[in-house]
């Protein structure tokens, strides 16, 4: 039995003629007539009860048709969806986000989420740092994070900087200027988070003291790099120390929290904010997501274009 031949059956049951099923299906009668004579063959049963006035179904024959229509559209329900797949229309992709991003990556999801409303958008919030082994593992499909220098073998592009901030107590004398350097912080305990939470921003942070041929005196705060946590914003009003941070609005400290938040002027305070994804992807799902973050990142005035080249390997010398 061919899905053709209960095509041509249905055609034929529903019309209750010959020549006029013919007609919609380009055949001329004696194929067709021969396509169901091989059907009812098959199935040990007439189909239909044929005379020179009409054609009128069997029992069997209206047995078939319930079941062909069904087979049929089935049929036709799974090519759809091959198809709709194979052009990363419809599925489910799993997104990491890194510490502070999910402000500037929502525009992103509204714009494919209106493009593509048959794929569900899984996402997580993700420490830069456990992005990698996450995609790796297929534990996510594509991830918004801060690089570190630590060389994997996936594919990724450059979406924007963001400019790091000092997060100090209002108590502070330094809280009154506008602007502050590396070298204006040289008296502060520097308050930082393992590096296993974030270690693109703990490498940066260390890379601009090392510039300014400083060594800051750290306080380690265990795992949670958050600058207004409870803990955090305890020792930041009370004076025990200076947090360094992106300059995102999950970030920002509360306006009685008794913190300010002053940018650095230091020609290196700034990170890079990668999208990344395995490197011989071939879904056609997260391919077009990944055309979808381009789409919004290159046409924001405010945010620096992706890189000229389509992707590179996020990958450096050991240090």
């Amino acid at each position: 039995m061919e899905l053709r031949q209960l095509r041509y059956f249905i055609a034929v049951a529903e019309r209750l003629s010959f020549s006029k099923a013919a007609l919609q299906l380009h055949l001329t009668v004696p194929p067709l007539s021969r396509q169901i004579r091989q059907l009812e063959d098959e199935l040990g049963a007439p189909l239909f009860v044929r005379d020179r006035r009409r054609v009128t179904l069997t029992d069997a024959g209206r047995q078939l048709l319930t079941e062909a229509r069904l087979l049929v559209a089935q049929t036709e329900r799974i090519s759809n969806c091959v198809r709709l797949t194979q052009a990363g229309e419809v599925g489910s992709l799993k997104m990491g986000i890194g510490l502070g991003l999910g402000e500037r990556i929502s525009p992103v999801l509204v714009e494919h989420s209106k493009k593509y409303p048959g794929v569900e958008i899984l996402c997580r919030d993700l420490f830069s740092s456990s992005q990698v082994e996450a995609l790796l593992k297929g534990e996510i499909d594509v991830g918004f994070l801060r690089p570190s220098r630590e060389g994997t073998d996936l594919a990724s592009e450059f979406l924007f900087e963001e400019r790091l901030m000092v997060h100090i107590s209002r108590a502070n004398p330094l809280a009154k200027r506008r602007l502050l350097r590396i070298k204006d912080l040289a008296a502060e305990p520097l308050l930082m988070p393992t590096r296993i939470a974030s270690n693109g921003l703990y490498d940066r942070t260390l890379e601009m003291y090392r510039a300014a041929g400083m060594t800051p005196a750290v306080i380690d705060i265990g795992s949670d790099p958050v600058p207004h946590g409870d803990v955090q914003t305890l020792m930041l009003t009370c004076g025990k120390g200076i947090f360094i941070v992106p300059d995102e609005v999950s970030f920002h400290p509360p306006a009685t929290s008794g913190i300010v938040a002053i940018p650095l002027e230091d020609a290196g305070a700034r990170i890079d904010v990668h999208l990344a994804w395995r490197k011989h992807e071939q879904s056609a799902v997260i391919h077009a997501f990944l055309n979808s973050v381009r789409r919004v990142f290159l046409r924001d005035p405010d945010r620096r274009p992706l890189a000229a080249a389509a992707s590179a390997a996020i990958s450096a010398a050991p240090r």
